[in-house]
């Protein structure tokens, strides 16, 4: 299921909004792989104009996010987003959605569950468990750094999800996060 060759460039795509929710932030960071150097990066701000509705935020984030990527002088080979891919209610989070848009392969990394359920995995990096819902595997609950809270990855477009797990583990130093994702919320959040 994998659809990507040679990863040289992975993006972290995140959003944050300003004035009261009224605009979207989006930024993302390019880091050259395997070596995680910051490549290029960009922020974008439009008027947020589709409301809050829950399981449907990549309808609200996207416009903005589109618009960081075609600000980026390079095209990334893989997209980190925070935030969920299949693991979604719809199937379809903003990593599904991201990547379908773009033609680009992605991955959900998540902070929270948003469905699904898990055995907590080994509390060694690299440990992870199924996220399983209706008996269908939707991901991975994954242990980033030994003794820490795991994240929630998914598959977002053109991945496999041992594929996913493997380049969320290539992206993360010292940090829980991957450094994609960690760097562009730093930067959503500015």
């Amino acid at each position: 299921m994998d659809q990507i060759a040679q990863v040289r460039l992975v993006a972290g795509v995140d959003v944050g909004f300003e004035r009261r929710n009224t605009v979207t932030r989006a930024a993302v960071v390019a880091l050259t792989f395997p070596d995680l150097a910051v490549y290029e990066q960009s922020i974008a701000r439009r008027p947020t104009s589709f409301p809050y509705i829950p399981g449907l935020l990549s309808f609200r984030e996207v416009p903005a996010i589109l618009d960081a990527l075609a600000q980026l002088n390079c095209a990334p080979d893989l997209l980190l987003c925070d935030g969920q891919g299949l693991a979604h209610p719809r199937r379809f989070g903003i990593a599904c959605h991201i990547g379908l848009v773009t033609g680009t392969a992605s991955i959900g990394v998540a902070k929270t569950r948003l469905v699904g359920d898990y055995s907590e995995p080994g509390n060694e990096k690299g440990s992870w468990s199924p996220l399983v819902q209706g008996g269908q595997t939707i991901g991975a609950v994954l242990r980033t750094r030994s003794n820490t809270r795991p994240l929630f990855v998914s598959v977002g477009t053109g991945v496999s999800l041992a594929t996913a797990i493997r380049y969320v583990l290539a992206c993360t130093t010292r940090y829980r996060l991957p450094e994609t994702t960690r760097l562009a919320h730093r930067l959503a959040s500015g």
